[in-house]
């Protein structure tokens, strides 16, 4: 027997490949499992044209055995085998894959595939094994093979004694360190929840002799313990079924099994393309919010499965931002199996089936929102901030696609809205679509801003979330109308005539507005006469893109930068207290002064803003008592 060296390929190769391709040690037996399936697929294959060959799938298995005592983990298939050529070409060369290239030598059918490509999954066994054996029996041939490797020093090749065709795998296990358990490979518990995760959708029984506690024959209470052959995997994906035989509760329990969420899911989607690429995907909306869901702990992402055979947990790749709240997988044939986190990363295929998925909530969202208005308020509860995040954020690139999906509270309605719905009952003489910010409802409702606005009969949008304002400054307009605050310094109402009154009284009074801002210094741009106060005596309006709710926002993030509002006070010329501030600027400039700081603050008060200094503001109060 003469020990070979790996055809083009080093120890530091195949270092590379353990450490770097696999982070994680347990997909050894994925890896593993996924050949021994595609040994069985062969066989199918060559059945379909072999008249002499008869395929009887309940022939066809792997099998797990662990043994203890020896320190050996081994799999077993009833696939093709390999000759004793197979065994050198495709394990004596690192990346050489046997399965690939029957993949391109072979027309597949009836919706199998081999999973393997890249050829090196094999070789993942040496991150737990410092010996691997291979003993193999190929189809057609009467004498089997041995192939025996302890890493990149080389491999041996010899005859050997095996009575049925297929293969069989054994792995010497390494020593415990002080860092790896690698005895934990031989526990089954440890091994079922490996099966379970990777490779319970692999499409051929994958069996496991378990202990189980049974009653002994003479004794009612005494019991023993006795090995039993079970199936872990499940075999048949629920994605790969037709949608017509499915029914909802299959979907809830698909839900509960995977451990998506304690809720029921508000809607499931599933999906199956046959194009450019092929994929299938079950898709959930969650019926709840998780609990960790806007924390940096949470972590966005579907399973991804190629060929049934889990590649990643949560793969971010496949969900943007906005629809992270989605939970899910997606299955593809087209995805190769071996290959790591960062090459998917730029994989064309996965980009396309990202794009098509995002494509996919968003009509189904869009569906929810027109058939079942009380399900998709629900929805619009828990993830409804997520997707104004999501027509803010990148700049606004995704706004047009999600501007329908946004709801908001009407004044109208006294209920949530579409901004589709608000344009349809716009009268034809109003030319923005008007909003209020604010803490709350009441709030809104209470602002004195919003009098001028009600009083025309025109509707407004009501603004509670910090990111109402932002997202909607980023939409800019919808349906060529213009978004407009109630607290702007230009509401947009053509009134020639009170326009020229308004402006006639600003002149008239304009020494006291300077002298009352001379008083606030720079805490206001501007003091000015109300286009809009009715029975309020003073408000605050703004002027430029930042609004007092955003500087609230602003003021409140860690960075803060001082950003600040250009706010301008706004007086009320038909209020008594009007009166009040032309006598005291006639006659006694200090009292001018008492009454801007009282009115100044109480247009901070009203708008939810810190008063700057608390106590001169109720010692204010107590002269005007006096």
């Amino acid at each position: 027997m003469t020990k070979k060296q790996f055809k083009a390929e080093s120890k530091r190769l195949l270092d590379l490949m353990i450490h770097s391709i696999y982070s994680n040690r347990e997909i050894f037996l994925r890896e593993l499992i996924s050949n021994a399936s595609d040994a069985i697929d062969k066989i199918y294959y060559k059945a379909l044209t072999d008249d002499n060959l008869i395929f009887q799938k309940d022939d066809y298995y792997i099998k797990i055995v662990p043994n203890k005592k020896n320190r050996t983990l081994t799999i077993i298939d009833t696939g093709i085998g390999m000759t004793k050529e197979e065994l050198e070409n495709n394990l004596g060369t690192i990346a050489k894959s046997g399965s690939l290239a029957f993949k391109n030598e072979t027309e597949l059918k009836d919706g199998y595939d081999i999973i393997g490509q890249f050829g090196v999954g094999f070789y993942s066994a040496f991150m737990v094994a410092d010996v691997v054996t291979v003993i193999s029996k190929a189809l057609g041939e009467t004498e089997a093979y041995k192939w025996e490797s302890s890493g990149a020093d080389g491999y041996t090749i010899e005859p050997c004694d095996k009575e049925t065709v297929g293969t069989e795998i054994t792995l010497k296990l390494k020593e415990n360190t002080e860092e790896e358990n690698y005895e934990e490979y031989l526990e089954e518990y440890r091994l079922k929840s490996i099966i379970k995760k990777y490779s319970d959708f692999i499409r051929y029984p994958i069996k496991m002799d378990v202990t189980e506690h049974k009653p002994k024959e003479d004794s009612e209470n005494d019991h023993e313990e006795v090995k039993v052959e079970q199936t872990i995997n499940s075999m048949v994906p629920i994605w790969r079924k037709n949608k017509n035989e499915l029914t909802d509760e299959d979907y809830e329990k698909f839900y509960a099994e995977k451990h998506y969420g304690f809720d029921k899911p508000l809607k499931s989607i599933h999906v199956s393309v046959d194009g450019a690429v092929r994929y299938n995907a079950i898709l959930y909306i969650p019926e709840a919010m998780p609990f960790d869901y806007y924390t940096k702990e949470f972590e966005k992402g579907l399973e991804l499965y190629s060929s049934g055979v889990l590649i990643m947990n949560k793969c971010p790749d496949l969900l943007p931002d906005h629809f992270s709240f989605v939970k899910g997988l997606v299955d593809s044939e087209d995805l190769s199996l071996n290959i790591s986190r960062e090459m998917l990363q730029q994989d064309r295929q996965l980009k396309l089936i990202a794009k098509n998925i995002s494509k996919k909530i968003k009509n189904e969202l869009k569906t929810l929102l027109k058939n079942d208005r009380e399900k998709y308020e629900k929805f619009y509860e828990s993830f409804g901030r997520q997707l104004k995040y999501g027509v803010y954020s990148d700049f606004g690139a995704n706004k047009e696609a999600l501007q329908d999906l946004l709801l908001f509270y009407s004044s109208q309605d006294k209920k949530l809205t579409t901004l589709d719905e608000y344009v349809e009952r716009m009268p034809e003489d109003q030319k923005y679509i008007y909003y209020a910010t604010g803490e709350s409802i009441d709030r809104i409702e209470k602002l004195p801003q919003t009098e001028l606005v009600l009083d025309k009969g025109y509707e407004i949008l009501y603004f509670t979330e910090d990111i109402d304002e932002f997202a909607i400054k980023m939409l800019m307009s919808y349906n060529e109308k213009e978004f407009k605050s109630v607290s702007s310094s230009d509401l947009g109402f053509d009134e020639a005539d009170s326009e020229k009154n308004n402006e006639a009284e600003e002149n008239e009074f304009k020494a006291l507005f300077d002298e009352m801002k001379n008083i606030l210094a720079d805490k206001v741009k501007e003091v000015r006469l109300s286009k809009r106060l009715k029975s309020h005596p003073v408000c605050l309006a703004t002027d430029g893109e930042i609004s007092i709710e955003m500087e609230k926002v602003l003021s409140a993030m860690p960075n803060n930068q001082n950003v600040k509002a250009d706010k301008i006070l706004e007086i009320n010329p038909k209020h008594d207290v009007f009166h009040s501030l032309k006598q005291a600027y006639e006659q006694d400039k200090d009292k001018l002064a008492l009454y801007t700081n009282l009115l100044y603050n109480q247009a901070l008060l009203i708008e939810g803003l810190p008063i700057e200094d608390p106590v001169e503001f109720t010692n204010n109060m107590c002269k005007i008592m006096v």
